[in-house]
């Protein structure tokens, strides 16, 4: 049974500017690997400062959806757009621009180990400074802005430190402020707090979710725990055999739902 809900009216839903047009529109995407059918006539829409979690089991397409966003997938669609630019048609110079503006936050961190947390911060700002030395050649205007971004993240006092001596928290917290180093307009977070503990876990979501909406940059990310899904998201996408079963407020997602979901109810935190 599908449970697609429109999240317009639903008590408890991010309230949005009537006018505020959709970062991510996606109608009828379909990535095929060989004879897999990943995603199968999908549709998404993503508004400004809107945080969406996904939900589904492994392979029911939750990263396929996200790569198919910057050409990392194989994707058809009727429309596929993020940040007004027609993903599909982007080539070259026009597809590298496109990925310059969405961050990535990825489940290990992504870190380079040997380099400080500043540093790492910094080449989120890469293709807009162009070629730089990563030793020295940044300037001070994008050493404070990285400096700013780490105190935002509770982190300004670990600058200088190699992210390799960071804890788990600490070193997803200097990604996140790597991705907001790109300026983005979108962010994706491909399970970002899987390796983490459920403390630790909720600090990160936590972050993720203020950061969108204060800055009104809309958050994908995908979660296999349903309570954090239902905690720290403004809405829940369930996927299964790379369709959307469901789409609605975290208050909508019933034990029934998440069963469509999952298959099965239980072990899930609904």
């Amino acid at each position: 049974m599908t449970h697609l809900i429109n999240t317009s009216s639903a008590a408890g839903s991010l309230v949005l500017p009537a006018a505020a047009e959709a970062v991510v529109t996606a109608r009828n995407v379909r990535v095929h690997y060989g004879n897999t059918l990943a995603l199968d006539g999908l549709d998404l829409s993503v508004s400004p400062g809107e945080v969406v979690a996904l939900l589904g089991h492994s392979g029911s397409g939750k990263s396929t959806l996200m790569r198919s966003l910057t050409q990392m997938a194989p994707a058809t669609a009727d429309e596929l757009r993020v940040g007004g630019r027609d993903v599909l048609a982007q080539h070259g110079a026009e597809l590298r621009a496109l990925r310059s503006e969405v961050g990535y936050v990825f489940q290990h961190f992504n870190l380079v180990p040997n380099l400080s947390a500043l540093t790492n911060v910094l080449t989120g700002g890469l293709y807009r400074s162009g070629t730089v030395n990563l030793f020295g050649g940044f300037s001070s205007t994008q050493r404070d802005e990285a400096l700013g971004l780490l105190h935002r993240v509770g982190l300004e006092h670990k600058a200088r430190q190699q992210a390799r001596t960071l804890s788990g928290g600490q070193q997803q917290r200097v990604a996140i402020a790597r991705a907001l180093m790109q300026q983005p307009k979108l962010i994706l977070a491909d399970e970002p707090v899987a390796s983490l503990d459920p403390r630790l876990a909720g600090s990160v979501l936590g972050l993720l979710r203020e950061i969108a909406h204060e800055q009104n940059i809309p958050v994908i990310v995908s979660l296999h725990v349903v309570a954090l899904a239902k905690r720290y998201a403004d809405r829940i996408v369930g996927l299964h055999s790379g369709r959307t079963v469901f789409d609605g407020t975290p208050e909508e997602l019933t034990p029934a739902v998440v069963s469509d979901i999952y298959g099965f109810e239980g072990e899930f935190g609904a």
